[in-house]
Parts: structure tokens; sequence; C-alpha cells
């Protein structure tokens, strides 16, 4: 399917087109992070990365030029270790200076992959944290 600005998207065709509905997620996240990074008082640069072979993160966060994150988002409700490659790819580029890296997905539970990484339900964005 193609889409154009102006042209109304139903929840049919989401449901329809998987690939269209994670565009819209990955859209929506990059926006609400975007927002939420200006409350910060350090600026936070935000970005994408994508090696040579196509591998991707959807969002990367740099809080200092020692400290960056990453941020996949994913219309699924289970996660695999495949989900984490570009995570893994921009962990192995940056080193020492690669924090952390989540994978937002539509299940239930947040679940550890490695060494900073984890699957953190999208739904965790919005309740209330636990002391």
């Amino acid at each position: 399917m193609n889409y154009h600005p102006g042209i109304t998207v139903s929840e049919a065709d989401l449901r329809a087109d998987r690939t269209l509905l994670g565009q819209l997620l990955e859209t929506f996240f990059f926006q609400d992070i975007k927002r939420q990074a200006s409350w910060f008082e350090q600026p936070l640069k935000l970005s994408h990365y994508r090696d040579r072979d196509g591998v991707e993160v959807d969002i990367v966060i740099e809080k200092s030029a020692l400290a960056v994150a990453g941020i996949e988002i994913k219309a699924a409700a289970s996660v695999t270790m495949k989900d984490f490659r570009g995570l893994n790819k921009l962990a192995a580029a940056l080193g020492n200076r690669f924090v952390a890296g989540v994978v937002l997905y539509d299940g239930e539970t947040i679940t550890r992959f490695g060494y900073g990484l984890y699957a953190v339900p999208i739904s965790a964005l919005w309740q209330p944290q636990q002391p």
C-alpha cells in the first residue's frame, strides 16, 4: 500500500499492513522521545543508525560523546535475539560508549537479552514506575 500525507488510514488498514503500522509506531515514538528530550538540561542528540549492510536502529540517543543508547520499535507481540541485530551492531561499533539498547514491542513482559539489552512492552512507557 502506498500512503500519502492527508490520506486517512483506518484500523483495518493497519491490521492488514504491519509494515505501515511499524512505520507509524516508529514516527510516533521518535516524536515523543524528541519532545521528552527537550526537558533535559543537557541536550540529547537523536538520530538513526544504518550500516552499509542495511542493518539499522530506529532511534539512537546520545547524551554525550561517551553515553549512547539505542531503541528499536517492533509491531510484534514477541521478541527474539534477531530483533536485537541492529542494537548489537551499534554496540559493537561504539564499544564502551554504548550504554543500553531497548526493543519496544507489543508484548507484556520486560525481558533481558544480554548485557544492557532489554525487550520492553510499549505499554510500560505509560505505566507508573515502581521505586
